[in-house]
């Protein structure tokens, strides 16, 4: 063999063992599922081939959004021109400890607990009704809160409330319940006897127009439990009516309609016109309260008159309004809102 030819054959040896190596390389690439990058070098003894394994990839995890938190209103505080200022902050203060705790602070056993550091019966946790939802979150403002009855030694106390609970989903769910909170006076403080939550039912199939009407007006303030009794279907059309029309004059704020309110009148076994839906009552007039003796009077007998003048045949609040057989009427119970009731 000349040496051209020996030439040849080293230069075909060179070939095969560079194709050797490179099959062998994808083989084991293939085996091990990963990507590498190849290098191939000459030297004296033959074709080098160096595989570079690639950068490995690093997870990177997705921190979970944090829940919307929950708002935090402060505690309702009776003002300094209340009949009784502590029946109003003892029955808030117990439905403020019932309809609201921390995450993981649900369920009627720590409820109890929350009751019995006021100073409460434990058991009234068990009388909660809606404003205790299984949600293991809840916050809870109390909007206002009126007298439903006040006499020497017990009282009812219409706390009207609105709610917001944690959803299974994270989310924040809204509605609110109006609680007759039932006291007796006790030394060194007034104590808690009953609670009576409001329960409005379903909505109607087919509720009155006037429904619409008055849920639309912007003049008209309605707590979450007086919402829900006007979708009822259960609230007379003359209550709507009149809330129309002093909406035309006033901008109103309504507390209680037919739920949440003591069936009969406080201290007597008269029933009251709240349940059968023909009453309402207003705890704001153009935005100032009833109760403070810094609203006009002159405001608010305006706004009683009126109330007579939309069909009322039995009007209460804090003013005093003379003339005989009339259908005013004023007392304790009534220092702090007006009443405006209906015979159907």
């Amino acid at each position: 063999m000349t040496s051209a030819d020996d030439g040849c054959a080293a230069g075909r040896r060179e070939v095969l063992r560079a194709g050797a190596a490179a099959l062998l390389l994808g083989a084991a690439g293939c085996a091990s599922g990963s990507k590498k990058s190849v290098a191939v070098t000459s030297s004296a003894n033959g074709p080098t081939v160096t595989a570079t394994p690639a950068p490995t990839a690093t997870a990177t995890a997705t921190p979970a959004p944090t829940p919307t938190p929950l708002p935090n209103p402060p505690l309702w505080q009776p003002g300094p021109s209340e009949v009784e200022p502590d029946v109003k902050r003892r029955a808030v203060e117990l439905v403020a400890a019932l309809g609201a705790w921390p995450l993981g602070g649900q369920g009627v056993e720590a409820a109890r607990a929350r009751v019995a550091a006021l100073g409460l019966p434990p058991g009234l946790a068990d009388q909660a009704g809606p404003l205790a939802p299984a949600a293991p979150e809840a916050s809870l403002e109390v909007i206002n809160a009126q007298y439903g009855g006040i006499l020497a030694d017990s009282a009812s106390v219409l706390a009207v409330c609105r709610q917001w609970t944690r959803q299974p989903d994270g989310s924040v769910a809204t509605g609110g319940t109006t609680v007759d909170v039932r006291l007796s006076r006790a030394e060194p403080r007034w104590t808690v006897t009953d609670l009576h939550p409001g329960d409005p039912g379903p909505p109607a199939a087919a509720p009155s127009p006037a429904v619409a009407q008055v849920l639309a007006q912007p003049r008209i303030e309605l707590p979450p439990e007086a919402v829900a009794d006007l979708r009822s279907g259960t609230v007379h059309d003359s209550v709507l009516h009149a809330m129309l029309r002093l909406a035309g004059t006033y901008t109103l704020s309504v507390s209680v309609v037919r739920t949440g309110h003591p069936l009969n009148v406080f201290g007597t076994t008269r029933p009251s016109d709240h349940p059968p839906g023909r009453a309402f009552d207003v705890w704001r007039i153009d935005g100032r309260a009833v109760v403070d003796p810094g609203t006009p009077r002159q405001l608010i007998e305006s706004f009683m008159r009126d109330a007579a003048a939309a069909g009322s045949y039995n009007v209460g609040g804090p003013v005093a309004i003379p003339g005989a057989g009339n259908q005013f009427f004023t007392d304790d119970t009534h220092h702090d809102h007006v009443h405006i009731g209906f015979t159907e």
